[in-house]
Order: C-alpha cells, then structure tokens, then sequence
C-alpha cells in the first residue's frame, strides 16, 4: 500500500503543484490503484509515474470545484486508449455522473469499458470487500465535500513452517488448508488445530483522505488511530480568519485534527501557489508545533504505508 500525490496544488495549476489527485496504489494487496480526486492535468502527470490508467479501479471525488474534477474527462479517454477495458467505479457527489455523461457525449467520446457511478447520498458506508472498507462523512466546505476513510482488513497471522516441519509436514495441500483456519487431519490420525500453527493477526491499515473542509468533528471521526491522515493546508496559521470565510484550513487546523484523532502521520496537502520554496516548509514547521509527525506533501511526493509490528 503507497500514496502517491500527482497534484497537490490548492485552486489553480502552478509551476510547482498541478491541481489535486492523489492516488492510493493497492498493487500488492487488488493489483489495482484508487484516484482520490482528479483536478485539470492529472493524466499528464500519471504520464510522469508508473501508474497504469488501466490498473485505476475506483476514482473518488470529494467534491465538484474545478481544481478536484476537469482533469476526469481526459483521464476517462485515455484510460479507453492505452487499453483499458475493465469497468471503472466513480463516487461522488450527486451531479458528477451528469458532468462526466455529458462531457463525453458533448465531445462524442466513447470508452470500451462499462463505468459505474455511485453518488453519495448519505454519509456511511460506500464500499466494502472482504479486503477494504470505505466510509464517507461530509465535511465543511460550502458546498457538498466529503472525506474518506479507508479502512483495511486484518490481515491472517502467518503460518509457522518451522512448526509443522518439525513435526514431519511436508508442504501441500495441508499448509493451504491450516492457513484457511481448517482443522486438518493426518494420515496417522494426528489432529492439526489452524490456530496452533499462525502467528498473531496483523492489524489492517488506515487512511484518511479530506476533501477541502473547514475544522470539523466528521474530520476528526474520519481520521481517528488513521496510520495516514492528508489533510488540506490552504492557509498558514496567521491565515485562520481568511481560511474560514473561503471554507478552508490553516496549518494549526489540520494538525488539530491529527492530535485529537490520534493519527500516526498527517500529511498537508492543497497548498495555495503563494507558498514557495521556504515559505512551504514553514508550513509543515507550523504544523509540527501541533502535532509533530508532519509531512508536507509535493507534486510525485510518494509514502509507502507499511503494516504495523
């Protein structure tokens, strides 16, 4: 499991930061990767990384301003081109199924592939596998803007072979069947119990994805023990008044959030173009007063996200 930024600008596109989409890279767990946001330019810079279009599975929207979606009809097109074909899930807001069906019929554009949309139309769970869970709450923005919990199963402890070898088990069948929780019996009528020979279970991983909101409770609902929280940072600290009358965070917010949510790791993304260089990385200091383990996130900016000990 990895995130990786392709565009981490807050509005418009600048020289250093395209318009929002991050991409949450499952090639391990589904061999597939979720878009989280698809701003002006995305497929641009996939072009620029090893993600394949057609390996993008589900795209989630938080909300309908410009900068988180006219980078989709593009995509969408391209996705046909380099050969994709399997059916593709969209969540969103109600109204994003209209903007994408009418772009594509407006420019006559036609995709091999079946896509799928799901508008939210409550908060509470959009998804859900024997893998991964998806809750949604709304956030604070003006308009509908909704964040994302992703939330991952518990992965099976791992069979101990030393174990079974030691009692004369060879590999086969019955590694399969003791790793599926069976109870297994030998051909000299020995009973082998699944628990008796599995580690501990690994706790699955969290990731909180915002859209843009204000300092919210549902964010912090979101984000809470996430091992990954990204959340906007369209303002600095000394900003606070402006952030709130445009629906935005400061730095100082975001961190407030991954203190009272008991993240492990905030990420600040949706950075205003007036922040360069230095000016950034005051940014993430500010945030670090806060709440210490800061990252500020940067255009290709990438974060493995690895199961806890």
């Amino acid at each position: 499991m990895e995130l990786e930024f392709l565009g981490t600008g807050a509005g418009l596109p600048a020289k250093q930061r395209n318009a929002s989409s991050i991409a949450l890279k499952l090639l391990d767990e589904r061999n597939a990767v979720w878009l989280f946001d698809c701003g002006e330019g995305t497929q641009m810079q996939i072009l620029r990384t090893a993600i394949r279009p057609r390996k993008i599975e589900k795209i989630f929207i938080t909300h309908l301003h410009g900068d988180h979606i006219f980078g989709l009809p593009g995509l969408l097109s391209s996705r046909s081109f380099q050969g994709g074909n399997e059916p593709l899930e969209i969540y969103g807001p109600k109204g994003i199924a209209d903007f994408i069906q009418t772009t594509l019929r407006v420019s006559r554009t036609r995709l091999t592939y079946p896509i799928r949309f799901i508008e939210i139309k409550e908060e509470g769970v959009l998804f859900a596998d024997t893998q991964f869970k998806v809750i949604c709450k709304k956030l604070n923005h003006g308009i509908d803007s909704f964040g994302f919990r992703v939330i991952e199963a518990d992965h099976k402890g791992e069979l101990q072979v030393e174990k079974l070898q030691s009692l004369g088990v060879k590999p086969g069948p019955v590694y399969g069947k003791l790793k599926r929780g069976e109870t297994v019996t030998l051909e000299n009528g020995k009973e082998l119990i699944s628990k008796d020979f599995l580690g501990e279970d690994r706790k699955g991983r969290i990731v909180t994805i915002l859209g843009d909101t204000r300092y919210s409770q549902a964010s912090i609902e979101l984000a809470k023990d996430a091992d990954v929280l990204v959340h906007e940072s369209t303002y600095k600290k000394s900003e606070a008044k402006r952030a709130k009358s445009y629906f935005h965070s400061t730095t100082e917010q975001a961190a407030l959030v991954a203190k009272n949510a008991n993240a492990k790791l905030l990420i600040l993304t949706h950075i205003s173009a007036r922040y360069l260089g230095k000016d950034a990385l005051q940014l993430e200091e500010e945030a670090k007063e806060t709440f210490p383990n800061v990252k500020i996130a940067k255009d290709f900016f990438s974060v493995p996200i690895p199961l806890s000990e």
